[in-house]
């Protein structure tokens, strides 16, 4: 049995609470670049040598280009880890907060969503014909 249309909207209230709730977020992701750097001489290249650590950098788009900021600090990354995992979040919220509403559209009644304008347009009678 499907949710009733009451049910429905106390979950996209409670779903509106949750991502408001959230917080600081923003988009990307987290990749670590490491290896072996452009300096011949350095350690890097020496035979059995692991390289450089990883060094974590954040990626994402903006007006369609791609921006990659990397971490000044330890804290600095992982400040930016809970922002982009309240972002996952915020994904699964919205995808929830959807299908929820389009649920509600597929329940509510027609009448319902009349204005007053809208039902005095319905009750107007039909033009008169002329009669010769």
């Amino acid at each position: 049995m499907p949710d009733s249309l009451s049910d429905l909207e106390a979950r996209r209230a409670e779903l509106s609470r949750e991502i408001a709730a959230l917080g600081d977020l923003r988009r990307g992701s987290i990749t670590g670049t490491g290896g072996r750097c452009g300096k011949p001489s350095c350690y890097c290249h020496q035979k059995d040598s692991p390289g450089h650590a990883p060094h974590f950098r954040m990626t994402c788009k903006a007006a369609g280009r791609s921006i990659t900021e990397s971490f000044s600090t330890p804290a600095a990354q992982r400040k930016a880890e809970r922002e982009i995992a309240a972002f996952r979040r915020y994904e699964e919220l919205n995808k929830a907060f959807l299908e929820v509403n389009e649920a509600i559209c597929r329940l509510r009644p027609v009448g319902d969503t009349m204005t007053p304008q809208e039902k005095k347009r319905q009750t107007r009678s039909m033009p008169k014909s002329r009669a010769k």
